[in-house]
């Protein structure tokens, strides 16, 4: 009995102190690296104007519409969201549908009819990253050839030169990363900010 109860005590003790020093300690640890030597990533590489004010983050895209819904002509526009309405970033999920589901089919018909009508385009130039959402629905980058569809209709709507927006899109694009992964992207918060700065 007296040897179960301290086997009992020993193991009760090494619990507490593994759950102080993995639990807490290498959490803090792990906490102030990140502040240290990547503060901007490790709090949420948020994106703020003149003033300090947080109007985004780099790394989560967000909606450029009314309080109805509409998109505004004036702003270049992000990637179809998954996450329900706009960019919730707690409701983050892909739809998860096949390429023959007829909701998914549907959807993409639906945007491809607002793409054509408010960037008065033929279905056929839309790009696929126009009319489907990422696997997160949270992406901030659309592609190279979807920034430039919607570069007549924001240089119209503001009163702009075509090509001056076309090179403010030009001038906005990020690499492949590393040189050979992924695509050449651009980044829509960050674009629109330099397009309100014009």
């Amino acid at each position: 009995m007296r040897t179960t109860l301290r086997t009992t005590g020993v193991a009760l003790r090494a619990m507490l102190v593994f759950t102080a020093v993995l639990g807490v300690g290498y959490m803090l640890l792990i906490t102030a690296v990140g502040q240290l030597v990547l503060p901007g990533q490790a709090d949420g590489s948020l994106v703020r104007d003149a003033d300090g004010q947080v109007v985004g983050s780099s790394l989560i895209g967000q909606s450029w519409t009314d309080a109805d819904g509409a998109a505004l002509p004036e702003y270049f526009q992000s990637r179809p969201s998954a996450a329900g309405d706009g960019y919730d970033g707690g409701a983050s999920s892909g739809s998860n549908y096949g390429p023959e589901n007829e909701d998914l089919i549907a959807a993409i018909e639906e945007r491809q009819a607002a793409i054509a009508d408010l960037d008065s385009v033929s279905v056929a130039d839309i790009p696929a990253d126009a009319v489907t959402a990422s696997a997160s629905g949270l992406d901030p980058d659309i592609s190279v050839d979807y920034a430039l569809l919607q570069t007549a209709r924001v240089a119209s709507e503001r009163g702009l030169d075509e090509a001056e927006v076309r090179e403010l899109v030009e001038s906005s694009i990020r690499p492949r990363d590393l040189g050979f992964i992924g695509e050449p992207r651009v980044n829509v918060l960050e674009l629109n900010r330099a397009l309100d700065a014009l």
